[in-house]
């Protein structure tokens, strides 16, 4: 995949599109979703034109802020049957001291799972106000130092934490670059319809204006 369909399918390209429609489907402006997200009206123009250069701090404030799974606004669909998924071919979505790289998205009855391969950079920390859902993190290399609303644990390889995502909450590298699974859990109904841009007869619904 090249040119225009790899631009469109990259998650700057993919948060573009998906952007608007959480964007809609909340019925908020730009202006009023800057107010909320302390976002830069300039900044989601650019991330809704597809020209912003998005990191994992803006991601899940615009997850907080418009209480839609991290995986709708970077459209991980789930396919059918036997998935590979090199480490080399994913998109690396990176932050304050941390890189994601989004694996899988599992629709399960009345729950919605994210998998991701989480790097926290040797020495430097993570902080988060927070965002939708549950957050599970296993540790596989290096010491991790978590932060949940005042409460410190430190975990080595092997040990897991879990805690309500909607809390403050921070991560940071103790020994060396941590190398964690972390696994996103949703409600079904916080996730975004699937088509919440368009009626039924295919004409846009209108956007709020600014």
């Amino acid at each position: 995949m090249s040119g225009p369909e790899a631009a469109e399918r990259s998650i700057r390209g993919m948060l573009a599109r998906n952007l608007k429609r959480a964007r809609a489907q909340r019925g908020l402006s730009i202006s009023e979703l800057s107010r909320r997200s302390k976002i830069g009206k300039a900044t989601l123009s650019q991330l809704e034109s597809g020209t912003g250069n998005p990191t994992i701090e803006t991601v899940f404030s615009l997850s907080r802020v418009l209480e839609v799974p991290i995986s709708d606004l970077l459209d991980a669909r789930p396919p059918a049957g036997l998935r590979v998924v090199r480490a080399q071919e994913v998109e690396v979505l990176s932050g304050e001291g941390v890189d994601l790289r989004p694996l899988q998205r599992i629709e399960s009855g009345e729950g919605v799972f994210e998998v991701y391969d989480q790097q926290v950079r040797a020495g430097e920390r993570r902080d988060s106000l927070g965002h939708v859902g549950v957050e599970h993190t296993i540790v596989q290399a290096g010491r991790l130092g978590v932060s949940v609303e005042g409460h410190e644990v430190e975990l080595g390889p092997g040990d897991y934490v879990g805690f309500d995502a909607t809390l403050p909450h921070s991560y940071t590298a103790l020994d060396g670059t941590v190398r964690s699974v972390l696994l996103l859990q949703y409600r079904a109904d916080q996730r975004l319809p699937p088509d919440a841009a368009h009626t039924h007869s295919g004409e846009s619904a209108p956007h709020p204006s600014e």
